[in-house]
């Protein structure tokens, strides 16, 4: 056996230190030489060898030592207890010795004391453990746990025969309920419609949907369907025959397929129509309902979204005035996307909530009982129906192109949704023509003259025509593309008729009116056939037939002003010319035989050609030809000069420049320098539309003569000319010089343009806007204009270079032109074109609805004191585009801590909103409207005034005992002076309370109410006719103060006690007389004790002694208990008080099923199985059974079903046609019961009680 090897962490054999002993009769073995080993022989070897120290005595060292370390470890918690010194060090320190000794002892080796690594570590965890509880002084309730163990192990009490009896013995008899009934029968099924609680919907292109009805564990012979109309509000009981159901009984097993053939089956009946549908009765095989859930099936029109026809030609700067279309259950929603010119500017989303809408469906998810059926019911279903809702859109097409609105989902309240954007379904939807609103935003056109105005005429030959430069564009950066015809109208006004309007058809490459009658031709409008559009100016163009070119020639000896008349040193040609300039005038000069062709070019009006030959001779000049700018070469009558060839007074123009610009209706006023001796005769001439004004001026003696024309009352090119000039020697000198003078054929005007042909704008708040500005005459332009409605104000001045230009103003209001006037000359304001109408698109308000609850106080809205938890909500009403942008501040100032402050936004998509105001902690509530914005308008915190509403939200009242728990001493008798109990309240008073008194013998509460309490701290004294002898349990039920909040505290609010006692007495805890056997009677004695209760039981007097306040005696057996006389130590026990209580204890009830055996019956599905119940007792019996699972081996059953029942004989039978385990679990007769578990949280029997 010795040489059996061992594991490791088994015991050694305890080694023999002893030489080996000789056997029995037998020859001694020779003794071996003895051999130390070394440390490194044997692994397993002791640390001190067995042969200087054996295992026993080792083992025995080692205990010693344990002892040791155990005194020294009282000895430090003796020390604790007694100095106080410091537990930790003294843990630490024990824990480390512990340490050592404990994970050191293994490496001595030592047998039978080499414990594995895993068991040392739990004898470390338990010296510590011990460690910390000696060191730190922690109290074990070794008494309790004592007790604990002797209440197990001895569960004995006094009964009232005076001897101790075991109560688990008498509580605890199994003999009284017997039998069990085990019946077993196919399971039950069961039907829900639309397990799930998928949404529905019918419209055209689905007008049939088949509803979910899943079947579990039954074979449905017949099924009702009810249905609710939402139209009518009537209901409509559908009948699904037995056919129909096997019909579709056969479809759901054929969608299982073999793989499914135990799950439940999913029924799929058609309907075509909307209501709201619940499933009202199934019945099976067997003629049975099957059980069935309360679910309401919502069926509705499914929601539908369209874009209402509007116009698709639109043109820059126009709204898109369109409305989107919506038909679903409400509140719904709708998403909708844009893309201007194949850019995808992305989606938004419209939230649709009529007004006055009261929903389940928004209150609830889809699924359950949405209406009550039945008698009195209301039965309205009108929240189902669909609704038409028409949303506008308005946003300004501001970009020119191709825009498209599209329709991509709606939603309604139930959770259908209708996705637009699904094409491979292309019959789910309707035509996109109605989900698309597509805009072509169309640039709009300008037109001018370019090249003529009535500053620079277009000249035309007499009989012939020119094209007019109408020049055609755009308000964008290109031409329309698909404005291919451009429709003109303009007004000619001949220069001697009546004004008459034309009008005529362009397109966008050639422009081919020609014009030849003389007058002035003036643009009116232009148009496409999309967009109206504006004429800029220059709008007019002057069309003239210059005269034909004339000349007046006469000619002048020149002679030798030395040398007299006789000698003629050459011919002073005069050439007084009508037409065009320049002119060319043609002229032969012969001298002698040689001929010679001259052409002079004049750039005037007159002129002067001096001939001097520079020879002498015989010359004759004939003049043929002249041509003008406008007309062609013409031939002039002959005119012959002939000059043998034989200084003189001088004038001419101190002004240099040889163009003046005058203005309409002013004069013109040159001087001329006059050279010779005075006095001067001046002779000048006016030329203007072929008519000549010569006028001669006599007896001039300043050198510096100032010419007055006149007033120039008609526009057009004056020649001004200094003809001759004679001086004081009477030798006329003739002259050429000229000065032209271009007086306009209009005084400059100014006026408004249109925007959208109107003089009148309608634009955000505080935006810039660029009113256009027409003008004419000469750059640069000033104009003085004035707002109207601010007549306070000068009148601004602007500096415009454009006759096409604009002014710039941010004020709403009419701005009208008041002074105008050009680089030369002052202008004239059109009366009818010279005002402006700014207005502004109104900014978003907000304002609350005001009603009995809520009105405006000052500046503020001031609602209804509210208490704490109710319910409260108030109505805002919004203005402006919607949808609208609200953020709002919720502060709160509480009755107790720092204010606090939430934020909170809203969107709504309507002008209402309704927003749930809190109540949840009491306190001075602000709801502050910070920020408010719309569909144009961002929130501006300039423009916009905070809206306030407050609201106080009072805290409910409490009321406590101020010594909660405490009890009070009550006398019976009225005379004495009871002690008064007092109340602390919070809240407003005066206060109403009401106080439950709740006596021993009587469950039921009294309600003593205390109105008007006017303090906080109130103490109130009990009536007497409240209190009964014994303990009362006083609850403060319910606390109502002045502001109406009222709080109920029946079930948590405090308590106190009060004790009413009359010395000595005894009272018993229970009010009735009739016991049980089992029961506990107990009595409560009022006095001091020990007490003396005398009694009699069975005919037998018997005596206690009681040193306690409490007197309980256990019923064992059936008989009469009376307690006839108690007395107490207070009295010397001399003092005895009579009484006569009456106890009668009765014997427990008994029930036996199936004779008191364990009976097992099968039956089929809606069959039944008959259970016997037989009592003892006295009648009427009153019992209760469970119907539980019947447990499969190895699990436990659970109960189904707990039911009871009442027998005015001693048996009774009870049909049972469910499966289950049917046992009896308590029993009552007219007396006594008992249960054999847990009911109502009691347990053993009880009284009962008959009326």
């Amino acid at each position: 056996m010795n040489g059996t090897p061992r594991l490791r962490s088994a015991f050694p054999a305890t080694p023999d230190g002893s030489a080996s002993k000789p056997r029995a009769g037998g020859i001694p073995l020779p003794e071996l030489p003895s051999v130390t080993a070394g440390t490194g022989s044997d692994p397993n070897a002791p640390l001190i060898p067995f042969n200087v120290l054996d295992a026993p005595s080792q083992r025995l060292y080692v205990s010693a030592f344990y002892v040791a370390l155990m005194t020294w470890r009282t000895y430090d918690y003796l020390r604790i207890v007694s100095d106080q010194t410091d537990s930790l060090w003294l843990f630490m320190k024990w824990v480390a010795i512990d340490g050592v000794f404990l994970y050191g002892l293994p490496g001595l080796k030592i047998p039978w004391l080499e414990w594995s690594s895993s068991s040392m570590t739990v004898l470390f965890l338990l010296h510590s453990f011990l460690n910390g509880v000696l060191m730190f002084r922690i109290p074990i309730p070794i008494g309790a746990v004592l007790a604990a163990l002797t209440k197990v192990f001895y569960d004995r009490e006094l009964a009232i025969s005076g001897r101790s009896v075991k109560a688990s013995s008498i509580l605890h008899n199994a003999s009284l309920i017997l039998g069990k009934q085990i019946i077993h029968i196919l399971p039950e099924g069961s039907a829900v419609l639309n397990p799930e609680g998928k949404p529905f919907c019918i419209d055209n292109s689905k007008v049939t949907i088949d509803l979910p009805l899943r079947i579990n564990q039954t074979n449905p012979t017949l099924i009702e369907l009810l249905r609710i109309d939402l139209e009518t509000n009537l209901n409509e009981t559908i009948t699904i025959s037995s056919k129909e159901v096997s019909k579709l009984n056969k479809q759901a097993i054929k969608a299982l397929g073999k793989v499914g053939q135990g799950s439940p089956r999913e029924l799929r009946y058609p309907v075509k129509k909307t209501g709201i549908y619940r499933l009202q009765r199934v019945v099976d095989e067997s003629g049975l309902e099957v059980q069935r859930s309360l679910r309401d099936t919502l069926v509705v029109a499914c929601p539908s979204a369209s874009v209402k026809a509007a116009p698709q030609d639109r043109c820059k700067g126009q709204l898109s005035d369109f409305f989107l279309q919506v038909d679903a259950t409400p509140p719904m929603k709708i998403k909708y996307s844009k893309v201007i010119n194949e850019e995808d500017y992305g989606f938004a989303f419209l939230n649709i909530h009529p007004d006055n809408l009261v929903s389940p469906l928004v209150q609830q998810p889809v699924g359950g009982a949405l209406v009550r059926t039945g008698p009195g019911a209301s039965q309205d279903v009108s929240f189902a129906r669909a609704q038409h809702v028409e949303i506008p859109l308005n946003e300004t097409l501001s970009i020119s192109g191709r825009w498209q609105y599209r329709i991509e989902e709606v939603h309604d309240a139930c959770g259908n949704i209708v996705n637009y954007t699904h094409h491979d379904e292309p019959t789910s939807r309707p035509s996109i023509a109605h989900l698309e609103q597509d805009f072509i935003v169309h640039n709009r056109p300008t037109v001018l003259f370019d090249g003529c105005s009535p500053m620079d005429p277009l000249n035309v030959a007499k009989g012939r025509s020119r094209t007019l430069p109408i020049r055609i564009g755009t308000t964008g950066s290109r031409l329309d593309s698909e404005a291919s015809k451009y429709h003109i109208s303009y007004s000619v006004t001949p220069l001697d008729g009546e004004t008459r309007s034309e009008n005529f058809i362009a397109d966008g490459k050639y422009l081919s009116k020609r014009a030849s009658e003389p007058g002035s031709y003036t643009l009116q409008s232009i148009s496409t056939d999309f967009c109206s559009g504006e004429v800029l100016e220059p709008t007019t163009c002057l069309l003239l037939n210059p005269p034909e070119p004339e000349v007046v020639i006469t000619s002048e000896n020149i002679n030798d002003k030395c040398a007299g008349s006789d000698k003629s040193i050459g011919l002073l040609i005069d050439l007084d010319l009508i037409g065009s300039p320049p002119f060319k005038v043609t002229y032969k000069i012969q001298h002698g035989s040689r001929v010679s062709l001259k052409v002079q070019t004049i750039d005037r009006m007159r002129s002067q050609l001096e001939l001097k030959p520079t020879s002498a001779g015989k010359y004759t000049y004939e003049f043929v030809q002249i041509s003008d700018s406008i007309y062609g070469t013409r031939d002039i009558p002959t005119v012959v000069f002939e000059q043998d060839v034989k200084p003189p007074a001088s004038a001419s123009f101190t002004d240099h420049s040889r163009t003046r610009d005058a203005c309409l209706g002013e004069p013109l006023i040159l001087e001329v320098a006059l050279w010779g001796e005075p006095p001067w005769i001046l002779e000048y001439e006016l030329v203007h539309g072929g008519k000549r004004q010569k006028t001669r001026t006599e007896n001039i003696h300043d050198p510096t003569y100032r010419i007055d024309t006149g007033h120039l009352n008609v526009g057009g090119e004056y020649i001004l000319g200094l003809t001759s000039v004679v001086d004081k020697s009477g030798c006329k000198q003739f002259l050429d010089q000229t000065r032209t003078v271009h007086v306009r054929h209009q005084r400059p005007q100014a006026s408004f343009g249109q925007i959208e042909n109107k003089r009148k704008t309608l634009t955000l708040e505080d935006r810039k806007v660029e009113l256009p500005v027409r003008l004419t005459g000469e750059p640069p332009w000033s104009l003085r204009y004035r707002n109207i409605e601010e007549p306070e104000k000068e009148p601004a001045m602007r500096i415009l270079q454009s006759t096409n230009d604009i002014i710039q103003v941010q004020k709403a209001g009419i701005y009208e032109i008041v002074e105008f006037r050009d680089a030369v000359c002052p202008g004239s304001v059109d009366s009818t074109t010279n005002q402006f109408k700014v207005e502004w698109i109104s900014r978003p308000t907000i304002e609350v609805v005001e009603s009995e609850t809520i009105r405006l106080i000052g500046s503020k809205y001031i609602k209804n004191d509210v208490c704490q938890g109710d319910e409260e909500s108030m109505e805002i009403s919004l203005r402006g585009s919607p949808p609208f942008g609200v953020k709002y501040e919720q502060h709160l100032k509480p009755q107790k801590g720092s204010t606090s402050i939430a934020k909170k936004e809203l969107n709504p998509a309507l002008g209402s909103a309704s927003i749930t105001m809190d109540t949840t902690h009491a306190g001075a509530y602000e709801y502050k409207f910070t920020e408010l914005g719309d569909h144009y308008y961002d929130h501006n915190r300039r423009k916009f005034a905070p809206l306030v509403v407050q609201q106080k939200v009072n805290s409910r009242p409490t009321a406590r005992f101020t010594d909660s728990g405490k009890t009070y001493n009550y006398c019976k008798d009225e005379a004495a002076v009871d002690e008064s109990i007092p109340v602390f309240l919070e809240g407003a008073p005066p206060f109403q309370l009401e106080i439950g008194i709740r006596g021993q013998t009587n469950p039921k509460p009294e309600i003593f109410s205390v109105p008007k309490i006017p303090t906080n701290d109130f103490k109130f004294q009990i009536p007497h006719r409240y209190l009964e002898v014994g303990t009362h349990t006083l609850t403060i039920r319910n606390v109502i103060d002045s502001h109406g909040c009222q709080r109920i505290t029946e079930f948590e609010g405090s308590s106190v006690q009060v004790s009413v006692a009359n010395p000595p007495e005894i009272i018993p805890l229970e009010s009735t007389t009739d016991y049980c056997v089992g029961d506990r009677i107990s009595y409560r004695l009022s006095g001091t004790p020990a007490f003396n209760v005398f009694y009699t039981f069975d005919g037998t007097d018997k005596k206690a002694i009681e040193k306690s306040t409490s007197f309980r005696r256990l019923a064992e057996t059936p008989g009469t208990f009376t307690i006839t006389a108690i007395a107490d130590t207070a009295s010397n026990k001399m003092c005895k008080t009579k009484t006569e209580i009456i106890k009668v204890i009765h014997g427990l009830p008994t029930v036996r099923i199936s004779k008191g055996r364990i009976s097992e019956v099968d039956i089929h599905e809606g069959g039944e199985a008959e259970i016997l119940f037989e009592f003892t007792g006295i009648p009427p019996f009153e019992f209760s059974w469970t119907r539980s699972t019947n447990a499969a081996r190895g699990k436990n059953s659970h109960i189904i079903e707990t039911k009871s029942a009442v027998s005015q004989t001693h048996s009774m039978s009870m049909s049972a046609h469910e499966e289950g385990t049917y046992e009896v679990v308590s029993i009552k007769d007219k007396y006594c019961g008992f249960t054999t578990r847990a009911i109502a949280g009691k347990t053993g029997q009880q009284l009962l009680t008959f009326e």
